[in-house]
């Protein structure tokens, strides 16, 4: 008699599942997924890039600079003045230290446009810089 007793307080205990650590693990996942990564700052501005046979695909760009025809420099769709370039640089190098630059220049820029904001780029100590063209 004591035996069927035992089972039947055995019988009606419930079991439950702790959810804490399920939570524990998407919110840490979450966060290595937010800081893991890249996020791209684009130009801002609609340019009608000048076509080349070269063209290369560039996977991974941190900033585009924007140049339109008329000289103006966008960054996020702010513009930005050809003295603040070099300023805007070295902060986005503070925060991505191997980050890279695409200069987006219309083709009825001036060149000296397009070195000038290159130029700003490596003074502030960007070493990958390149400059978009679409493939002809």
């Amino acid at each position: 008699m004591r035996s069927i007793r035992y089972s039947r307080s055995r019988g009606s205990r419930r079991s439950e599942i702790n959810m804490t650590p399920l939570i524990d693990m998407v919110f840490i996942l979450l966060i290595f997924f937010i800081v893991t990564t890249s996020f791209v700052r684009e130009s801002g501005v609609d340019v009608e890039r000048p076509s080349a046979e070269s063209v290369e695909t560039k996977e991974k760009a941190n900033v585009l600079l924007g140049l339109t025809s008329d000289g103006q420099i966008f960054v996020e769709g702010r513009p930005l003045d050809i003295r603040s370039v070099r300023a805007y640089m070295e902060r986005f190098l503070a925060e991505v230290p191997n980050g890279s630059v695409v200069i987006v220049a219309d083709k009825e820029s001036s060149t000296g446009n397009a070195v000038q904001v290159l130029d700003q780029c490596r003074m502030a100590g960007v070493k990958n810089i390149s400059i978009a063209a679409r493939k002809q």
